[in-house]
């Protein structure tokens, strides 16, 4: 009898060993070291993306940022988390083995007013880019361009080499290569491509001229913004599905009454150096 009660005292003890702790509402407890599913993230941002070409200063894997010295001299400060995806020569590599002094080059996307990046290329070469802006200054005796671009509210500097194709755009994008001594005028809007160098500046490779300040140009797209009281209006051109925006003087245009947003038109304007201005409004 003895010997039955002790094997029953037994059985229970093993059970109570190998049985999980009940909640004291009966619910297994969770050890606190045990693993949990991690939260899902959110989705990346919806914004239109912007490729950024430099070099890797600092790594705040605290903060969850980066900052990056762009080619021209001025730094940006990038956040990231795991829906970032980086990549060292084509290959993908975890996100911890992001580090500083790398040369990159960084897609990203606004994420409400910060900076997100959503993929991180760094490469063992020196990276190159391309971006748009308008001629603040240019010495032609040292070749240096100062450009006012899209790419940061920095001017980027570069080095224009003697030689570089430089292409004149017509505004119905026939290309027309100059020739001869280069001399771009402060306010003329230009795509510049270059790449990066050992000192940090960026030298030009190629540079289209888009439109030099006094010439005529003529826009074809939908009006996707119109403010008559302000005088502005956007034109989305079909062709590149890019946007410009466009001034006007509504005493000056009364057809621009009856335009509303959606419609088609042609709208040719004057470039100024600053801005592009309507001097004739035509629905098609």
């Amino acid at each position: 009898m003895i010997y039955l009660a002790t094997l029953f005292l037994l059985g229970n003890l093993a059970m109570a060993q190998s049985s999980p702790a009940q909640h004291p509402e009966g619910k297994p407890l969770t050890s606190a070291n045990a693993s949990t599913p991690a939260a899902a993230l959110p989705p990346d941002p919806k914004g239109r993306s912007t490729v950024i070409g430099g070099e890797i200063t600092a790594v705040d894997p605290v903060r969850d940022q980066l900052t990056l010295k762009v080619f021209g001299g001025h730094t940006t400060t990038i956040l990231f988390d795991e829906r970032t995806k980086v990549y060292r020569n084509g290959a993908r590599i975890p996100l911890f083995d992001l580090h500083p002094d790398e040369h990159a080059s960084v897609e990203t996307a606004l994420d409400g007013t910060t900076v997100f990046a959503l993929r991180i290329h760094m490469l063992s070469h020196l990276a190159g880019d391309e971006f748009r802006g308008q001629v603040s200054t240019y010495n032609a005796k040292t070749g240096s361009l100062t450009v006012q671009s899209n790419l940061s509210h920095e001017p980027i500097t570069v080095h224009v080499p003697a030689g570089i194709p430089v292409v004149s755009i017509s505004p119905d994008g026939i290309s027309t290569p100059q020739s001869g001594s280069i001399h771009f005028v402060p306010g003329t809007l230009l795509d510049v491509r270059f790449k990066g160098s050992k000192t940090g500046q960026g030298i030009a490779t190629g540079i289209d001229v888009l439109a030099v300040p006094g010439s005529s140009f003529v826009f074809s797209g939908r009006l996707s913004l119109l403010n008559l009281p302000a005088g502005r209006m956007v034109i989305t051109d079909p062709r590149d599905n890019k946007a410009y925006p466009i001034t006007f003087d509504p005493s000056l245009l009364p057809v621009a009454r009856t335009l509303h947003e959606g419609m088609t038109v042609k709208v040719t304007t004057n470039y100024d150096g600053i801005r592009y201005t309507a001097n004739e409004v035509v629905v098609p």
